[in-house]
């Protein structure tokens, strides 16, 4: 199996139907191959063989796309690199993974200028904007693509390395994590089924092509025939414009976004008529969000993916038949669905033994979409994998249907005076309040207590909500001991990464900085 194989196959069947479209400038399927092939060329001539790496720090864009097909089919190994990090973030990502090539976009010139100069035996640099390109005295976009002949595609496959996606680089060192053309591919044939992705299927791009819940979605796409559709900005604007625009029929988003979509004043007003499918994941979706997006989104099907990048990235699924409150079906919004069809999960305990349907433990998951290992890291790879297993590092129970509920992650679980305390459950309860707009959940030091629950809450545009308020509505609807003990009430949103992620964190950081024992 291989990850180019889609562009030959919409060559052959569908040459001249809009294979991507970004703003004004779009692409047929001949087009877009064409341009694959030469850009590929360009990436040959300048040192790229079998294996090596090719880096790209930029915003989403079409171009973003055309790297990816363009260093598999010159036989190389994507590096997408997450634009929030810090420049010695970043830097650590590219001394750990040694591009021959770092890309980059305008809004981040002078960062990948910086990092370049400073290791110019690992990697030259390439401008992805043609309009400043020559000012910048470095190769153009579009004069490479122009002027370089087309070269065959080096249909690396298999277990042939395709990508490092960089994962905790904001939390701790970063990991490179090694998915091959197979755990890619065996990904995007369970969508293709999942999502009903055919060729006449038009997909919007909104999550971080860094992330791989973003790049995985390029794969499917493209093994599908269907047709891409990016936006620059993940605004609700963009958004909404684009769906109108091209007739998106399917997207994905995290419930960070799909919030903002669904309090946006302009909401009753845009034509989404086109929107069959809206998937989310990346994170726990608050079953209150949930139901008000499915009140405000009517028509439109909803389906959820849980997994991680080491998965490639999905190893259950909520389907939309499992989204109601009604009738027979119901009861499951709160899981993150069942496996899917080519995926084993279970639930073990610390000692990696099957725990009882209902009892919690570590998610765990074994199939073609795990991962080869982690970059240079035989020792990280062996305790993740250990037992043929991927270890999540996430709490949760399955019942006897197979339905997994997730309850937080296990380094996240808070315990307060004995008692153990999972913040999503508390999250998922704050988010009833009619006047919360986001909140997370910690564990903060309590000499009574040892931890004490804490929530951090952002209010809606306009909403009034005091601490005291919001800690008696939570022991109004849960155990006073699950209930926070104190709250921080803002009107600004909280920190996260590039998939749209609360950076637990970085919330956590002051309260633990003087601590004695801290969480990491």
């Amino acid at each position: 199996m291989q990850l180019t194989h889609g562009i030959h196959r919409a060559v052959q069947i569908c040459p001249h139907k809009l294979a991507l479209a970004c703003g004004e400038r779009s692409s047929d399927w001949a087009t877009l191959a064409d341009r694959v092939a030469r850009l590929a060329g360009a990436f040959q001539a300048r040192g790229v063989g079998a294996g090596d790496r090719v880096a790209m720090l930029a915003n989403n864009s079409d171009r973003y796309v055309e790297f990816y097909f363009a260093t598999l089919w010159a036989g190389g190994v994507l590096v997408p690199i997450n634009t929030r990090w810090s420049v010695a973030e970043t830097g650590a990502c590219l001394d750990d993974a040694q591009p021959k090539l770092l890309l980059c976009d305008g809004a981040h010139l002078s960062i990948a200028r910086e990092l370049a100069s400073a290791r110019k035996d690992v990697c030259a640099l390439i401008l992805a904007d043609a309009a400043q390109a020559a000012a910048a005295d470095l190769p153009n976009w579009e004069q490479l693509i122009e002027h370089t002949a087309p070269v065959a595609d080096a249909r690396r496959s298999g277990e042939d390395l395709a990508c490092l996606f960089y994962t905790g680089g904001t939390t701790g060192k970063s990991k490179g994590v090694m998915l091959s053309h197979n755990n890619l591919m065996a990904n995007s044939m369970m969508h293709i089924a999942n999502l009903n992705l055919h060729d006449a299927a038009v997909h919007l791009h909104v999550s971080p092509m860094f992330h791989v819940a973003g790049g995985a979605r390029l794969f499917s796409v493209t093994a599908a025939g269907a047709t891409h559709v990016v936006i620059e900005t993940s605004t609700p604007e963009a958004f909404f414009g684009a769906i109108e625009q091209f007739r998106v029929t399917v997207t994905v988003v995290v419930p960070t976004l799909l919030n903002r979509l669904i309090d946006h004043p302009a909401l009753s007003q845009r034509d989404l008529s086109s929107l069959k499918l809206l998937s989310y994941g990346a994170s726990p979706m608050p079953e209150a969000l949930l139901k008000r997006a499915m009140q405000r989104l009517p028509g439109i099907d909803f389906l959820q993916s849980y997994g991680m990048t080491e998965l490639s990235p999905v190893a259950t699924m909520l389907m939309p038949r499992y989204h109601t409150f009604e009738g027979p079906d119901a009861g499951y919004t709160r899981s993150a669905g069942q496996a899917v069809y080519n995926a084993d999960v279970a639930v073990f305990d610390a000692h990696d033994r099957s725990v009882p349907c209902g009892e919690i433990g570590e998610i765990c998951v074994r199939g073609p979409m795990v991962m080869q290992g982690y970059w240079r890291q035989p020792g990280q790879t062996a305790q993740a994998l250990r037992g043929g297993w991927m270890h999540t590092g996430d709490a949760g129970y399955m019942d006897e249907r197979g339905f997994v509920f997730l309850v937080d992650r296990v380094k996240d679980m808070i315990v307060s005076g004995g008692e153990n305390v999972y913040s999503a459950e508390v999250e998922n309860v704050i988010y009833q309040h009619p006047a919360v707009h986001e909140c997370a959940v910690i564990g903060v030091p309590s000499e009574a207590w040892g931890e004490a629950v804490h929530a951090i809450v952002v209010t809606k545009p306009g909403a009034v909500l005091t601490p005291s308020q919001l800690i008696d509505f939570c022991r109004a609807h849960m155990a006073h001991y699950k209930a926070p003990k104190s709250c921080d009430v803002r009107d600004v949103d909280l920190p996260k990464n590039g998939a749209g992620k609360i950076l637990k964190t970085e919330l956590r950081a002051p309260f633990w900085q003087d601590a004695t024992r801290a969480i990491n």
